[in-house]
């Protein structure tokens, strides 16, 4: 029996995919006995597309960066249709395909859907908005949203490091209180992050030993602002050696946060624009998608 596939191709992600690239995905998937469907997302969002025309389909397959995943992962659950995702990766930085060691090489990671098996993963939820892999504020975390999507395209992941460059002046630490699982931790913090990830921007790498993407629990990033020289080089080294146990960096592992701050404070979800809060809630939905493997 044919099964219904939706493909969702977001042409904007990354650099773009050349028209062979995008043919041979098309064609493989094809010769797999699926009937596939094509969505452009142009004037439908993928979380549009996703939302209206999932239910119909045996599988959803989307092309395009993290973001991309991350808005049809959404359409899915506003949805509630129990329909596994596959993930061809075409964006700049990848974090989710770094995690679920996806192939860039449209080809490879096509035959990868086709033999792979669904697996859970978890999934946040900011406030009632959902995300895949990040939320997170301070440092840095304005650049994947506020790089010219022109830049991205031309320079690739070397856009992120210009742009984060160019945003030191910006850093500011943020009195914090951080609630988790019954739980508190404060201070000053200059970045925080909570991930469902082994990657972040592609420049804070994660231990695999320590992450589990569908064991209910986020991993909790937190680092202090440095005062003294050596406090800097303190949390390079921790960030270089991938060890989040320190003074001036740490790691926590929570299936509930909550972001207590003085002031509003920009948060981004998934390399997007979250807004500006005082009060930030972060739940983990536990297992609840699948994405092929």
């Amino acid at each position: 029996m044919t099964r219904k596939m939706m493909l969702i191709i977001n042409p904007y992600s990354g650099r773009g995919l050349t028209k062979t690239a995008l043919g041979t995905i098309i064609s493989n998937l094809c010769a797999a006995d699926y009937s596939v469907t094509v969505y452009y997302s142009h004037e439908k969002t993928p979380e549009e597309l996703a939302f209206e025309h999932a239910q119909m389909h045996d599988l959803v397959v989307c092309v395009g960066g993290d973001g991309t995943l991350s808005a049809v992962i959404s359409g899915l659950l506003q949805s509630q249709a129990s329909v596994p995702v596959g993930y061809i990766p075409a964006g700049t930085a990848n974090d989710v395909a770094s995690s679920l060691a996806l192939s860039r090489y449209p080809s490879i990671s096509t035959k990868k859907i086709l033999k792979g098996t669904p697996k859970p993963l978890d999934i946040g939820k900011f406030h009632d908005k959902h995300f895949t892999y990040i939320a997170a504020f301070g440092a840095f975390t304005s650049v994947s949203y506020s790089t010219p999507q022109a830049t991205k395209r031309s320079l690739g992941h070397f856009a992120y490091v210009l742009s984060g460059i160019a945003d030191v002046a910006n850093i500011k630490p943020r009195y914090t209180i951080v609630e988790y699982d019954g739980k508190t931790i404060e201070g000053d913090f200059v970045f925080g992050a909570v991930t469902n990830s082994t990657s972040v921007a592609g420049l804070i790498k994660l231990d695999p030993k320590l992450v589990d993407l569908a064991d209910g629990e986020f991993e909790v990033i937190l680092v202090k602002q440095p005062l003294v020289p050596a406090d800097f080089m303190d949390i390079l080294a921790s960030l270089a050696a991938k060890t989040y146990d320190g003074d001036n960096v740490k790691i926590l592992h929570a299936s509930k946060v909550r972001f207590i701050f003085d002031e509003e404070v920009a948060w981004t979800i998934d390399g997007e624009d979250g807004g500006k809060h005082k009060k930030v809630e972060i739940t983990n939905c536990h297992k609840a998608i699948e994405i092929i493997m």
